[in-house]
């Protein structure tokens, strides 16, 4: 992997299973043309308690570094999945996939953006520069031949790329938040939609930049790409 789409993960990992069905934990979207375009059968399953996923809610030291920040936060979304799956007396094999996308310039970590005031601080500070945005992906294998016999594994790993913005206008900037795309995007924009006019040039895979780094992840997981059966 270049050292402009480099790569951390942790592990704990059982061999993986030949049938399983695979259950995306997020509403996003995005996420899931990913993984459709990519072949996966999968079905959709976000928590039944919704995860806190402000930096508030992890330790101070994981919350100091963005990407462990962003592990931890892709473990919580998958990992409240799994709870859920595993208290309705699931049985069976399962891959839970949860995931997280941070945008960070200088160290600094841009999230959604609160309001159009917060969007254009953001898209002002990134006009002309080169940032980073990192996508972690958190994969949980459940075997539970039954509902007594539960047997768990996961692996999360990090993607980052690194995403130029043009020179922008105050004009410009408002007149791409005026499209309504930036609200529910971390650093406020869309590198899918609109605002791939704001990009100069991505250095890293752009499955990255829209949230699901999918090369990546079936690289690691090829079956997850052979329907359930």
């Amino acid at each position: 992997m270049s050292e402009t789409n480099a790569a951390e993960e942790t592990q704990s990992q059982p061999a993986a299973p030949e049938r399983f069905e695979v259950i995306l934990a997020s509403s996003s979207p995005r996420r899931r043309q990913l993984l459709e375009e990519a072949g996966v059968v999968f079905r959709v399953q976000t928590p039944i308690t919704p995860v806190d996923e402000s930096l508030a809610s992890l330790d101070p030291d994981v919350a100091a570094d963005p990407a462990e920040a962003c592990k931890k936060l892709a473990e919580k979304k998958a990992g409240a999945v799994v709870q859920d799956v595993l208290a309705q007396d699931f049985t069976g094999m399962a891959a839970i996939i949860g995931a997280d996308t941070m945008v960070v310039l200088d160290g600094q970590i841009f999230g959604k953006p609160r309001s159009l005031s917060d969007g254009k601080r953001m898209l002002r500070q990134l006009s002309g520069r080169t940032h980073q945005v990192m996508t972690a992906v958190s994969l949980w294998l459940v075997s539970a031949p039954d509902a007594e016999k539960v047997s768990l594994g996961f692996r999360t790993f990090i993607d980052i790329a690194q995403v130029t913005f043009r020179d922008l206008t105050d004009q410009e900037i408002d007149d791409y938040l005026r499209k309504g795309e930036s609200f529910d995007k971390a650093g406020a924009y869309a590198v899918q939609g609109e605002g791939a006019a704001l990009v100069s040039r991505v250095d890293g895979s752009l499955s990255t930049v829209i949230g699901l780094p999918v090369e990546r992840l079936l690289a690691d997981f090829p079956d997850l790409a052979t329907p359930a059966s």
